[in-house]
Parts: C-alpha cells; sequence; structure tokens
C-alpha cells in the first residue's frame, strides 16, 4: 500500500515560485508513475504534470513551460517546481500514485494572489 503526504503549498504573489513536495511509503517507487493534480475551485480536478520513471515526463498546457516534475527515488519524493504563477494556478494540489501503485495524497492548498 502506498500512502502520500504532500507540504510545500502556501500563498504567493503571481509572478512567484513554490516548490511541491510528495513524500511516498510503502510501494516501489521507483517504478510508479507519479502525478499532480489540481483542483480549483469550482473546477474538476485535473492532471497537471506526471513522470514514469526518471524522465519520462507530460504537462497540461496550462503548465508547460512553468511546471517541472521530477522524482528523487532515494527519497522517495516527487516535485512539483512551480515557477511564474498566476492567480488560475490556485487550488488544492493532489499528490497521485497512478501505476502500478494506485493512492491519492491530502492534498495541499496553493493560493496565488496580490
Amino acid at each position: 500500500q502506498v500512502q502520500l503526504v504532500e507540504s510545500g503549498g502556501g500563498w504567493v504573489q503571481p509572478g512567484g515560485s513554490l516548490r511541491l513536495s510528495c513524500a511516498a511509503s510503502g510501494g516501489v517507487f521507483s517504478i510508479t508513475t507519479m502525478g499532480w493534480y489540481r483542483q480549483a475551485p469550482g473546477k474538476q480536478r485535473e492532471l497537471v504534470a506526471s513522470i514514469t520513471g526518471d524522465s519520462i515526463t507530460m504537462y497540461a498546457d496550462s503548465a508547460k513551460g512553468r511546471f517541472t516534475i521530477s522524482r528523487d527515488n532515494a527519497k522517495k519524493t516527487v516535485y512539483l517546481q512551480m515557477n511564474s504563477l498566476n492567480p488560475e494556478d490556485t487550488g488544492i494540489y493532489y499528490c497521485k500514485a497512478m501505476a502500478p501503485s494506485y493512492a491519492w495524497g491530502q492534498g495541499t492548498q496553493v493560493t496565488v494572489s496580490s
């Protein structure tokens, strides 16, 4: 069983940066596809980035060029570096183990406002 704990959320001004972390326990982290989802107020939860292996990544159009997903297998942690944040990035960010294990974290709030 995989358990995930997010951290690093908070408040930033537009144009600022945050780095989210997701610490995993259980499972075989190094072979687990990991993703970051965002649920904005009043909207559906959507996938913003994922990583398979060490370097196979994908990004939603809204995140491409601004966000970077990465992982540290020794620390069993996946990161989401978010730069050039804008208010539309506001929401609860959830870490997810996508495959072959399956689990959701509890989420961490990101608020972008002046």
